[in-house]
């Protein structure tokens, strides 16, 4: 017995595999993807079981490692992401979890942007109690990239483009220093989703998700996935979740498969929005830097276009005068805007990522990172670009 997959023509394109990769229909011939609310499944027989159990035989056996609806989220994102393996976690940081516990051990040595996610840069320190140590070098320096590496390096982890500073790595450079030395590049292609960017295709080994964001679409769920070759998947990242169990609730990964299937058309509507934000920021007096790929006055822009299909994605931050205050008088002046430091939903949300999404780390390591007291970042969403730029002006007269 094997898992069958669906019937699709050789070489369909990605807004296609968005809508339709996953699992046939079942004897009921559903035409929206079934959701299988259970916690394991019947086998006919005690032997059969036992060959199930022993992974002789593909089959469902325990939600906490396989579930269909899982499954299918699985191969879309796949798909999508041009991989041949991915799976599902219960959220973007157990994705991380699950590449440090399935790849590193004792005295492996890990390359990480210092410009990441402020809960990635608190994981990976934490894991240097259990002798895994990690160097953080500049995002864009791929000099420091380079020096960095050790005989003991096993991971380079980057984001592209990194929260909040919208840097943008060279995907390409990175892996080729990576696989020089042994060693596997990871790329969180959040803010960007496959929609926009596809890291394997530019040497890549894995891919990072918070399915939380863009993949969901709309705020409604937590979720994670790593995406890349199935025998890395099955050999290293499938043991770690049958053990520790970081498993993707059914419900939650039918909600991002239904995420999947409008998430082109999201990405360009707002990343389109975003790139009219960010040009009206730039004229503000107030604003005293805007930070967007999709802007000609940003240092990778060029970078940016060529690696994420000439979008630049729907994220914008930018440093107000006044510092804290500033920032703080800016954001509460908000009307329509949701003050919450989650992203990637059709509603625009608006944060102060030195005391939210980065508070946990020291301001020392904020300030290496570029995160100052006075940014603010904004995740467009799908209102009208205009009422947006109304709510941030009401805070903005005040500054300027």
């Amino acid at each position: 017995m094997t898992i069958p997959r669906v019937d699709l023509p050789p070489g369909v394109g990605l807004d296609t595999l968005a809508v339709r990769e996953g699992l046939p229909r079942t004897q009921w011939g559903e035409n929206s993807e079934a959701l299988f609310l259970t916690s394991s499944f019947v086998h006919p027989d005690a032997a059969t079981a036992a060959r199930r159990f022993a992974n002789e035989e593909e089959a469902f056996v325990y939600s906490r490692f396989g579930n269909p609806t899982v499954t299918m989220m699985e191969r879309r994102l796949a798909a999508m992401e041009g991989t041949s393996g991915c799976i599902g976690t219960g959220s973007g940081m157990a994705a991380i979890l699950m590449l440090v516990l399935g790849l590193l051990k004792g005295g492996d040595h890990v390359v990480c942007s210092q410009s990441v996610f402020g809960s990635t840069i608190r994981l990976l320190q934490d894991f240097a109690k259990f002798g895994i140590e990690t160097s953080f070098v500049a995002q864009t320096d791929v000099a420091q990239w380079r020096a960095a590496m050790r005989p003991t390096t096993k991971l380079l982890f980057a984001e592209s483009p990194t929260n909040p500073l919208t840097e943008v790595c060279d995907i390409a450079a990175l892996a080729e220093i990576a696989h020089a030395g042994g060693a596997l590049l990871a790329v969180d292609n959040c803010f960007c989703s496959p929609a926009l960017q596809q890291p394997v295709k530019l040497g890549a080994d894995l891919v990072i998700h918070s399915g939380t964001k863009y993949l969901d679409g709309q705020g409604r769920v937590v979720a994670g996935a790593v995406c890349g070759p199935a025998e890395l998947i099955d050999s290293k990242f499938v043991p770690v979740m049958r053990s520790a169990g970081m498993s993707l609730s059914p419900f939650n990964a039918w909600v991002v498969l239904k995420g999947l299937e409008t998430l082109s058309v999201r990405m360009q509507a707002q990343s389109a929005r975003a790139l009219t934000l960010a040009r009206w920021l730039e004229a503000q007096p107030a604003v005293e830097r805007v930070y967007y790929p999709g802007l000609e006055s940003h240092p990778q822009h060029a970078l940016a276009m060529a690696q994420q299909s000439g979008c630049g994605g729907a994220v914008v931050s930018f440093a107000v005068k006044g510092e804290r205050a500033g920032a703080f008088a800016t954001i509460d002046a908000t009307r329509i805007c949701s003050i919450t430091a989650n992203l990637g939903d059709t509603k625009t949300t608006i944060t102060h990522p030195a005391s939210t999404s980065h508070g946990r780390l020291s301001e020392a390591q904020r300030q290496v990172a570029g995160i100052t007291q006075g940014m603010i970042r904004v995740a467009v969403g799908l209102e009208d670009i205009v009422d947006i730029q109304a709510d941030l002006q009401r805070g903005l007269a005040a500054l300027a």
